[in-house]
């Protein structure tokens, strides 16, 4: 007895939809390739706002740039809002590309803003570019962190395995204490999958310390003989303590674990 054409149509129909359930037609699909990595809502409305930042700071600086006879004290006290706009432009810039020298941005704003203004100025700008930086790693920075630190990244991504509850201590330890360049941390953050929030909260809190020091350092800046003097063996000690004081919580719970 021949069956009706529509029985043969869903039968044809339901094998198919079992076809596109098998391992073979999913390796098939275009989105088991591999997702193009991408920003998330947060990221991108922070993307965009470190974007308007800097474009803002640029604009200002090429409206009302200093001549050459001005003293940068005089324009930075008379055309307050140009200059800083402008500094956080040139110190986004900066962290994002990894172009050395920020340390020398940190003092020059200990000198001209002095240490509480200074140092609110380097810590937001700090994390501003930090953040930028998150950004571009992201979406197109696996290839060259891969190639510049391999071994280094493959330590970060053990280290951070083994801290996912208390991953915000961890985080803030390393801002804190030289255990790992700041350059890598923001790079290799998205690539090892440290949530955003997590990255910017232990960022502008844990680079206060170190700012603070570096902007003090900057009231100074003409009895400053080198840079070495910023980073002494009293000065390491501490921000060492500091950092093993963020990172207690998480040795203090995996001893109890292990008892």
């Amino acid at each position: 007895m021949p069956f009706p054409r529509r029985d043969i149509e869903a039968a044809g129909a339901g094998s198919g939809s079992g076809d596109d359930d098998s391992p073979a037609a999913k390796r098939g699909k275009p989105e088991a390739a591999g997702a193009r990595p991408s920003l998330t809502r947060t990221e991108a409305a922070a993307a965009a706002s470190v974007l308007a930042l800097f474009l803002v700071g640029i604009f200002c600086v090429f409206r009302a740039a200093p001549r050459r006879e001005d003293n940068l004290a005089v324009y930075a006290r008379d055309y307050q809002a140009n200059f800083i706009l402008g500094y956080c432009s040139i110190y986004i810039f900066m962290q994002t590309f990894m172009i050395p020298g920020t340390i020398f941005m940190s003092l020059l704003a200990g000198a001209l803003f002095g240490v509480v203004k200074g140092g609110i100025l380097v810590v937001f700008t700090a994390t501003a570019g930090a953040s930028s930086c998150y950004f571009v790693s992201k979406l197109i920075g696996r290839p060259l962190i891969s190639w510049l630190w391999p071994e280094k990244l493959r330590y970060f991504q053990s280290e951070i395995a083994k801290r996912k509850e208390k991953l915000l201590n961890y985080m803030l330890f390393l801002r804190i204490t030289p255990t790992l360049p700041n350059t890598f941390i923001n790079m290799a953050s998205p690539i090892v999958d440290i949530p955003f929030h997590i990255f910017f909260a232990a960022t502008l809190i844990g680079l206060i310390p170190a700012s603070y020091i570096t902007v003090k350092a900057g009231r100074a800046l003409g009895d400053l003989r080198s840079v070495r003097e910023l980073y002494d063996s009293k000065t390491l000690v501490i921000l060492f303590l500091i950092g093993t004081v963020a990172v207690a919580p998480t040795i203090l719970k995996r001893k109890r674990i292990y008892e």
